[in-house]
């Protein structure tokens, strides 16, 4: 096992320069250059044999990793493809470029976050791409590839050009478990094991034994393109990278930061003629943590371009290797039709999460992820009074703070942020987490759709004095009723942010805000930002004004409004349970919203309200994850 201490130790010993403790001495070849393989699997958890799992069947990921080099705590930097895939093809946090951070959003690119397939194609590299964009932003896949399709392949490229061919795999993707499977394949439902934090149903287990058997498909998959390299003859010029977009597609996987939604697979298998570009042997097994942040550095460093300043991974192979944190770094802020805020970091061995809205539930019904039957199974368990404590804990509001140790708490269900013992390692963790925020000016704490989001927006700190926010944020999101007066107070911020926060802390802290409704209701009626509207009209209902908040509640979902301020609304309102039933009406309006999410959510909240709610009904105009 190849530890960060013991790399570090192996390296001073060579004599490598201490200002750069991991890096290669050698540099590339300028006459001769590797072709690169990316083979990238959609909605996977390292459910694989290499990692540890008794239940999986991947022979050709196994064998891949026994040659190369298999990083066992890799991580993604967002639990779902979008903002996962933004990271991925700039080097750059999501979060960093608002509003990437949020699931299928479309971010503005700035010319200076160029993508890695531009800076490839510009040392004459073919780039291809098959065949999955998704990548949150408004880049044209047809500027940055040389192709871009479901035919592109390196076989296509001009004779003498290396190449960077990248190969998408959906056979893991989440959609897939939503198929009926008329023969599950080597893995049976009776062979799994069920997590604790989950009901232990037929459906779960179906979904389980499906997921590992579309794991076994996928991995021969990889190995009829592995077989293509050999075929054509070009194995001992490539550099094979095997890598997962982010963690899996089970129930409190995908979309949820834990480690089954951030964890991803990686190995990356260097020829004997590129083996110098690794500052590792093969066959090494990597415990330091590494993030899919760092894949575009570590890429172009492979081919000898110095990292961009404006990347902020870190390369771990090539001649530009760096010394690296110690920690990786997540996040999770609109998943689909739900709103949600919670960043978190890791050492490989604890896990860190803050919610900046514990007043949502883990839980939120989300009409994709709930088209599973695991899901279903799940929820229609809850509405029976059949679950545990700590199955029924997903369907509740969330602590401020999270810490859990992830060797004797695998699956993250003790909550160690009370503990005595744990009080040194939570203060670091949180000062870690602070700097990283406004190292990459986090632009989460910005609502979505509002002027001060965006790469180059949020980096003036008169539209987005980050510190400030992130301070009152934290105040409002431990809901202490101590802050109620300083909160009261930060309603006339003359900043929309600021002012949004505010609102939102009094949302959380409910029946006591009882004091700001003169202020909440002016802010509801007539605050230029529609997120300061809609969270003050939220407060006012929990407060107790349910007469004064509920019309502009209402109001706010109405078609013609931007989507971000009707989900806002319709999130409000779901948050609301059976107070909000004088605006069914309203809701029911836009049941059938052309935009998918509206309508989604409106469908939803309906069917609570009105009574006719089941696990598994369908609901909105399109179902994409």
């Amino acid at each position: 096992m190849i530890t960060r201490r013991s790399v570090l130790q192996t390296v001073a010993a060579s004599g490598v320069v201490a200002s750069s403790p991991l890096a290669s001495q050698t540099a590339v070849n300028p006459g001769k250059r590797p072709n690169i393989l990316w083979l990238v699997s959609e909605d996977h958890s390292p459910f694989i044999g290499a990692y540890g799992d008794t239940v999986a069947r991947t022979p050709v990921i196994d064998a891949l990793a026994r040659k190369g080099l298999l990083y066992r705590h890799a991580y993604a930097n967002a639990p779902v493809c979008a903002p996962s895939r933004f990271g991925i093809l700039t080097g750059c946090y999501p979060e960093s470029c608002g509003p990437a951070q949020n699931m299928r959003a479309v971010a503005k690119l700035p010319a200076k976050l160029r993508t890695y397939p531009e800076y490839l194609r510009s040392r004459g590299y073919y780039c291809t791409n098959n065949d999955k964009t998704d990548y949150n932003c408004d880049v044209d896949p047809r500027r940055i590839w040389d192709e871009s399709s479901k035919t592109a392949h390196w076989r296509n490229r001009p004779d003498g050009k290396p190449f960077m061919a990248v190969f998408n795999y959906m056979t893991t993707h989440e959609s897939r478990l939503f198929k009926p499977q008329p023969t599950l394949g080597a893995v049976r439902p009776d062979q799994v094991k069920i997590p604790p934090y989950l009901p232990d149903t037929p459906e779960m287990r179906t979904d389980f034994a499906s997921y590992y058997n579309l794991i076994t498909q996928m991995d021969g998959e990889i190995g009829a393109r592995l077989a293509e390299l050999e075929a054509d003859g070009l194995a001992d010029d490539t550099i094979i990278f095997y890598y997962s977009d982010h963690g899996g597609a089970l129930p409190r996987s995908k979309r949820y930061c834990y480690e089954e939604g951030l964890a991803a697979a990686l190995v990356v298998c260097l020829p004997p003629k590129w083996q110098h570009l690794s500052p590792l042997p093969m066959g090494s097994q990597i415990s330091y943590p590494v993030s899919l942040i760092d894949l575009a550095p570590t890429l172009l460093s492979l081919i000898d371009i110095p990292k961009p300043a404006q990347m902020h991974g870190a390369a771990f192979l090539g001649t530009q290797v760096a010394k690296r944190s110690p920690y990786a770094f997540g996040m999770r802020n609109r998943m689909d039709e739900r709103y949600d805020f919670v960043r978190t970091v890791t050492d490989g061995r604890y896990r860190y999460i803050r919610n900046y809205m514990p007043h949502r539930p883990w839980g939120m019904h989300s009409a994709f992820e709930w088209i599973a039957k695991g899901y279903q199974s799940w929820d229609r368990a809850r509405l029976a009074g059949d679950l545990t404590p700590a199955q029924l804990r997903f369907f509740g509001t969330k602590p401020h703070e999270e810490l859990y140790d992830l060797v004797s708490d695998p699956h993250q269900m003790t909550n160690l942020v009370e503990s005595t013992d744990q009080a040194d390692r939570l203060t670091t963790l949180r000062k870690v987490l602070n700097r990283h925020m406004v190292a990459i000016r986090d632009n989460g704490f910005i609502p979505e759709g509002e002027a001060a989001e965006g790469y180059a927006e949020s980096r003036n700190e008169a539209s987005y004095p980050l510190s400030a926010v992130m301070t009152l944020a934290g105040v409002a999101a431990r809901g202490e009723p101590r802050n109620r007066a300083r909160l009261l107070a930060m309603l006339k911020h003359r900043n929309p942010v600021m002012r949004f926060w505010a609102a939102t802390g009094l949302v959380i802290l409910g029946d006591l805000a009882a004091p700001a409704q003169t202020d909440l209701a002016s802010l509801a009626a007539s605050d230029p930002s529609p997120a300061v509207r809609v969270a003050a009209a939220e407060a006012l209902c929990r407060s107790g004004q349910l007469q004064d908040g509920l019309p502009f509640l209402s109001a706010a979902i109405a078609a013609g409004v931007p989507m971000p301020s009707r989900l806002m609304a319709l999130n409000a309102l779901d948050g609301l349970g059976a107070k909000a039933g004088p605006a069914l009406p309203a809701i029911k309006a836009v049941a059938d919203d052309p935009d998918e999410y509206v309508s989604r959510a409106a469908g939803y909240i309906a069917a609570v309200l009105d009574g006719t709610y089941q696990p598994g009904m369908a609901f909105g105009r399109g179902h994409t994850g």
